[in-house]
């Protein structure tokens, strides 16, 4: 929502002006460029009153239809953007599904959940391969409960960008909220892995040590109770049995137990996901992936990078620098599928 378009930006990079266009032209486009830098710049305000006088020279021009939309939003005007953008649509250009996703941007924040699916599915129409209308769209789903469906726009999404931790974020918390248990723990081991030693990283860390302590998510009031299928059913039994197998054992520290338990929950998933049908998703790219990381000698560093907030992990991490250097080797020169 905060971002400056990279459309936008690289009008403002690469625009030029030709002696042979009309002055009005080039009028039109000197006040799109201020009203771009303008955004960039946190002056909305300004950037408004910049397209507005773009716009009265040549209203169809598209970039300040889109320019000024945007502007609105961030000055919490969404609203009185929604006839800009419907005029920006019109024009019909190979943009259209950004222009669709910012539509979703405003519905989505004035809660209007059914009307901001329809744009964002609009823009997936113009262009499916645009990855931000994916990611907002499972938002929607997100905040309206509907999970499954959540997850489904989180897997097109890391489909199109598996580096976006937003999107790896979102996969293992929907999956969380289905009780997927098995499913929800490698998510938010891959979200990690893409965004370690945040605030978000602490809370996935969190949601994990709830998972391997057996917990479940409570019913939310007004909320059907998620259905578990079979083959989530018995990925949830195996990381219950690899816990309490890993359980008869004592370690030296809270990591090494947590290497313990990673490793037997790795090593029980993968060939189990793998024998299962209609889970491909989970099977290759976490499945496959974290099973492979098992059988490396990275799981000690793996499971300390997990949790750099911890005192003991984070002096573990610095007296270790080879460790790390190996594990994000690994990271880097293994291979993940869909």
């Amino acid at each position: 929502m905060k971002f400056l378009p990279y459309f936008l930006f690289s009008f403002l990079v690469n625009i030029t002006c030709s002696a042979a266009l009309a002055q009005s032209t080039d009028d039109v486009q000197l006040l799109v460029q201020q009203g771009v830098q303008m955004n960039k710049d946190g002056k909305y305000a300004d950037a408004i009153v910049a397209y507005k006088q773009a716009l009265k020279i040549d209203s169809n021009n598209f970039y300040a239809n889109y320019g000024i939309a945007f502007s609105l939003l961030q000055s919490d005007r969404g609203k009185e953007g929604i006839p800009y953008l419907e005029k920006a649509i019109k024009a019909n250009t190979s943009l259209t599904a950004e222009v669709e996703d910012l539509l979703g941007n405003i519905y989505d924040k004035y809660h209007e959940p059914a009307k901001a699916i329809e744009a964002y599915k609009a823009g997936i129409k113009a262009d499916p391969k645009y990855q931000h209308a994916y990611y907002n769209l499972g938002l929607v789903y997100f905040r309206d409960k509907n999970y499954a469906e959540a997850e489904k726009q989180a897997i097109e999404a890391i489909k199109l960008d598996p580096k976006n931790a937003n999107s790896q974020r979102m996969y293992a918390l929907v999956t969380f909220h289905q009780n997927k248990r098995a499913v929800a723990l490698l998510g938010f081991c891959s979200f990690i892995l893409a965004e370690p030693n945040t605030a978000r990283s602490a809370e996935a860390f969190g949601n994990m040590q709830h998972i391997l302590q057996g917990g479940t998510l409570k019913i939310e009031p007004g909320t059907a109770a998620p259905v578990i299928d079979a083959n989530t059913n018995a990925l949830n039994q195996a990381i219950k049995l690899a816990v309490a197998t890993t359980a008869k054992n004592k370690y030296p520290t809270p990591a090494d137990q947590l290497t313990a338990q990673l490793s037997a929950i790795f090593n029980a998933t993968g060939p189990l996901a793998d024998k299962q049908s209609g889970n491909d998703f989970f099977k290759t790219y976490l499945a496959v992936y974290f099973y492979k990381l098992a059988q490396s000698p990275n799981m000690p560093a793996f499971a300390r990078m997990l949790n750099q907030a911890n005192p003991e992990n984070a002096k573990w991490i610095a007296d270790h620098p080879q460790y790390m250097n190996d594990l994000y080797a690994w990271v880097k020169a293994t291979e993940r599928g869909f």
